[in-house]
C-alpha cells in the first residue's frame, strides 16, 4: 500500500497509533462510542467482527491488556492495515487479526466460544441509498458482503452461553435488530439512544445482548455526541482518553 495514501493518527492522548487510508474506509466516532461501553474481564476472549483497520480491537486491548482479542475482517487491504496497527502498538500478544468471511465462521480459523463479540456493522440495506464507488466504503456502509441476519447468526455460533454481544446500529432499524437478536437466542439487555445534538431525534442505538439470557431490557439515558458549537460533549471527550 502506497504510504502517500495513508495517514497515521494518534489516539488516547498520543498513546495509541492508528494508520488509515485517505480515500478508503476510515473509522468514525461510532466505533469509539461502541468500545467505550464494553467492560472485559481479565482472561476474557473477545471477537471483533468487521474489524476494519482494527480500531475497536486496539482501544479494547489498550484498556484491557489481559484480554485476548481476535479481529476478523474480510477485505485484504484492511487486514494489512489492522496488522500494521497491531504491530505498531506492540499488541501482537493480545490481538490476532484473521482474514475470514464471518458467514463461514467458525470454520477452524478461530478458537471459541467467546465471552464478548463487538461489531460496528454495515448500517444500510444493499438496495437502499447510493452505493459508494469506493469498495472499502461500500462494504462498510451497505449490506453487500453480509446482512444483519448473517451477522447475528455468526454471533450466536461464536458466543458462549452467557456471552455478551455489543453493537451500534441506526436508530431507525432498532426493531429489526432486536427482533433478529431474539430470533438467534441473544436476548437484548441494554439499549442506549445516541443523539448527534441535544433536542434532535436519536441517530443511533448502542445495544448489548446476552446469549441465552432471560428477558429484561434496561434503557440507558441518551448519549449526546456534540455540543451546539460542534465540539464533543464531556461524555464523549472522556471516551477519547485512556
Amino acid at each position: 500500500m502506497n504510504s502517500a495514501d495513508l495517514t497515521r493518527d494518534t489516539f488516547f492522548e498520543g498513546r495509541l497509533f492508528v494508520t488509515q487510508t485517505t480515500g478508503g474506509y476510515r473509522f468514525s466516532i461510532d466505533a469509539v462510542l461502541l468500545a467505550a461501553g464494553i467492560r472485559v474481564k481479565p482472561g476474557d476472549t473477545l471477537l471483533d467482527l468487521g474489524a476494519g483497520c482494527g480500531i475497536i480491537s486496539l482501544m479494547l486491548a489498550f484498556r484491557f491488556p489481559e484480554a485476548q482479542i481476535y479481529a476478523v475482517e474480510l477485505q485484504p487491504e484492511l487486514i494489512e492495515l489492522a496488522r500494521t496497527n497491531v504491530a505498531d502498538n506492540r499488541m501482537t500478544d493480545r490481538v490476532t487479526v484473521v482474514q475470514a468471511d464471518m458467514r463461514l465462521l467458525p470454520g477452524g480459523k478461530l478458537p471459541g466460544p467467546f465471552d464478548w463479540i463487538a461489531s460496528n456493522p454495515p448500517y444500510h440495506r444493499s438496495e437502499s441509498g447510493r452505493i459508494n464507488p469506493n469498495d472499502q466504503r461500500a462494504l462498510a456502509r451497505h449490506e453487500i458482503a453480509m446482512d444483519l441476519a448473517q451477522l447475528l447468526a455468526c454471533a450466536r455460533r461464536m458466543l458462549r452461553t452467557g456471552g455478551h454481544l455489543a453493537l451500534i446500529y441506526p436508530a431507525e432499524r432498532t426493531a429489526d435488530l432486536l427482533v433478529q437478536m431474539r430470533r438467534e437466542g441473544i436476548e437484548p439487555k441494554y439499549l442506549q439512544p445516541v443523539h448527534s445534538y441535544e433536542g434532535q431525534k436519536a441517530r443511533l442505538v448502542i445495544v448489548h445482548g446476552i446469549h441465552r439470557a432471560r428477558p429484561g431490557l434496561r434503557m440507558a439515558p441518551p448519549l449526546v455526541i456534540y455540543r451546539q458549537d460542534g465540539t464533543y460533549t464531556d461524555a464523549v471527550q472522556a471516551m477519547m482518553r485512556p
